[in-house]
């Protein structure tokens, strides 16, 4: 199927799950890579507090925190940016 008649069938509300290859998908910058890091064992008996406390692994609040804090990072470069070169947007 070509493109343009994908998009038309995608935009006429029509299924096209079928005309995908869903074995082949991926999510860009979302593929895993394992890492090891060694904490010490007050932060890892924290987090495991925490994780407890959420009802979620300690892998998992690992990662939110990690993502919470490069986001803002990110957004404060961004923000930064701005104001040096005066872009409001």
């Amino acid at each position: 199927m070509k493109a343009k008649s994908f998009d038309e069938k995608f935009d006429q509300g029509k299924a096209v799950v079928a005309n995908l290859d869903l074995e082949k998908a991926r999510r860009p910058n979302q593929e895993q890579r394992r890492v090891n890091v060694d904490f010490p064992t007050w932060m890892i008996e924290s987090l495991d507090r925490e994780a407890g406390r959420l009802g979620v692994t300690r892998q998992s609040i690992i990662k939110v925190w990690l993502a919470e804090r490069l986001e803002e990072r990110a957004a404060e470069r961004s923000s930064r940016k701005d104001a040096v070169t005066g872009d409001p947007s």
